[in-house]
């Protein structure tokens, strides 16, 4: 570390910067519906993916790679998918309450997630050996590949949020559908995997900010507080009498 750089460190405990940083935090907001007259200058998308690619990384192995989309056919093409793969869903009987997924195509900025899993060798597995220990060091390896890449786009998506902008986070999830769809369509390498799509911009409408659990019901001292564990039960409850609020209700209306 050079004398600059140790200069330029905040000094430990600096509440102003805390402060700075969760006015951040308490400000990423998502929207679904934007602006679509809005222009994003390209020095933004700079500054957003600059904060990204500082996101940390197991074996510092960075598998992350940002796709920006501009093309407002490609923009409706991408949102088309969604629109269709929503509507799959409800004819399944999924019964999960899917947003509008029509509002990808009016977002000024949209960026692709791709990730490539070839870097899952770099943490620990034993390459060729397909024991059942193995294969539980690559099923680890896969999960810390995973939260890379979302340590990194949510290094995005604060940035973005710093610069005023509301935010979306939809998750492609893997699904070999959404690979055939968006990887043709964007030249992306069949060695990659399409994640997510980010989503920002000025919104549409009035932003709310969403229901957040307490302090308390997250954090626990030495050992893991009892009161914060959840039965079956419960969880099926919250399904199915409070999922559908916290998701598209503002924290004041969810009860």
């Amino acid at each position: 570390m050079s004398e600059t750089e140790a200069i330029d460190a905040p000094a430990l405990g600096r509440r102003e910067l805390y402060d700075n940083l969760m006015s951040v935090v308490r400000n990423r907001i998502t929207t679904r519906q934007f602006d679509p007259d809005f222009q994003v200058p390209e020095e933004h998308f700079e500054l957003i993916l600059e904060a990204a690619r500082h996101g940390p990384s197991g074996a510092n192995a960075q598998p992350w790679h940002y796709i920006i989309v501009r093309d407002p056919a490609v923009k409706r093409q991408i949102a088309d998918y969604f629109v269709a793969e929503a509507r799959f869903r409800a004819k399944k009987k999924m019964k999960f309450p899917t947003p509008n997924y029509a509002g990808l195509a009016t977002a000024p900025g949209l960026i692709v997630v791709a990730s490539d899993f070839r870097y899952v060798s770099a943490f620990p597995v034993l390459k060729d050996d397909e024991s059942d220990l193995n294969r539980m060091y690559k099923e680890n390896a896969e999960r810390i590949l995973l939260q890379s890449v979302a340590a990194s786009t949510m290094s995005a998506h604060l940035a973005a949020t710093a610069l005023g902008y509301n935010v979306w986070w939809v998750t492609a999830i893997g699904q070999q559908k959404a690979q055939e769809a968006m990887k043709p369509l964007l030249g992306i390498p069949d060695e990659l995997s399409v994640l997510d799509i980010f989503c920002f911009g000025p919104p549409l409408k009035p932003p709310y900010k969403r229901w957040k659990k307490e302090l308390g019901e997250i954090m626990n001292w030495d050992v893991f507080n009892p009161d914060n564990f959840i039965t079956d039960e419960e969880l099926e409850t919250w399904i199915r009498e409070k999922r559908h609020k916290v998701m598209y209700r503002d924290a004041d209306n969810v009860d």
